[in-house]
């Protein structure tokens, strides 16, 4: 049985499963990426798809639906000017211009809320068309 905690404002919980697969990207790195969604019949954030350590980021990119909202994260591995390895976990809330009105007020109603359960993201993306999201955005904003 999977417990959740409701949000006040919302009314949406965060799925258990959820949590701990963001746990496993950020801690263990068996994900590049984990996209989110909203189960309204369940009331909750679930994880719709995962990516394994070595999809790109244009793999991640296109499973973001064209016409619906999404939360998603990203683990963007990077080398600095002082040629060290690092790595950022990126929030990117994506919500599309042509995504319906209801479905751009249930997540940005419970963004908040979800965000504060990923603790270790670094940086956080409104998104509502792909440029705003491109691979050199997360790039200027890791650096």
């Amino acid at each position: 049985m999977s417990f959740r905690r409701s949000n006040a404002s919302s009314g949406m919980g965060v799925a258990d499963h959820s949590k701990n697969t963001f746990l496993e990207l950020k801690r263990k790195k068996v994900h590049r990426y984990v996209i989110f969604k909203i189960d309204e019949k369940k009331n909750e954030v679930v994880v719709e798809k995962t990516g394994g350590p070595a999809e790109s980021y244009d793999d991640f990119a296109a499973g973001l639906p064209e016409n619906d909202c999404r939360y998603a994260v990203y683990d963007f591995d990077f080398v600095t000017s002082e040629n060290c390895q690092k790595s950022k976990i990126f929030f990117i809330a994506w919500s599309p211009d042509i995504s319906r009105i209801r479905s751009k007020m249930l997540y940005a109603t419970s963004k908040e809320r979800f965000r504060r359960e990923l603790d270790g993201v670094h940086y956080e993306i409104q998104a509502t068309d792909p440029t705003e999201m491109d691979l050199e955005v997360l790039r200027e904003r890791a650096h």
